[in-house]
C-alpha cells in the first residue's frame, strides 16, 4: 500500500471541507425512510415513529437549498411512510378476525 493511499488526518480534513451539508441531510432523512418502513415490518412502532419524526424535522431545513423536484420526493416519501405507519398500527390495534 503506497503512501499516497493512505488516509491522513489533512486528507479527512480536505475531504471534510468539500462535504456539502444538504447532501449529508437528504442522505440522512433517505436512511430514516427506509429504516422506518424496515421498523414498521418488525412492529416497532415506537422507533419508526422516531424515524418518522426525525425526517419530519429534517426536511424543512432544506428548503431553498436543493432542487424543489427533490425536495418534493422527500415530502412524498414522509407522506408515504406516515401513511404506512398509520395502516400499521390500525392493523395492530385491530381485533383478529375469528376472535
Amino acid at each position: 500500500m503506497g503512501s499516497s493511499d493512505e488516509i491522513t488526518p489533512e486528507k479527512l480534513a480536505d475531504e471534510l471541507r468539500k462535504l456539502k451539508i444538504e447532501d449529508l441531510v437528504l442522505s440522512t432523512a433517505s436512511t430514516l425512510g427506509q429504516l422506518a418502513y424496515t421498523k414498521l415490518e418488525a412492529k416497532e412502532f415506537d422507533q419508526a415513529r422516531l424515524a418518522i419524526d426525525a425526517t419530519a424535522a429534517l426536511l424543512p431545513t432544506l428548503e431553498g437549498r436543493v432542487d424543489a423536484d427533490v425536495l418534493r420526493d422527500f415530502r412524498q416519501l414522509l407522506a408515504n411512510v406516515r401513511l404506512a405507519y398509520a395502516s400499521a398500527v390500525a392493523a395492530a390495534d385491530a381485533p383478529a378476525e375469528g376472535s
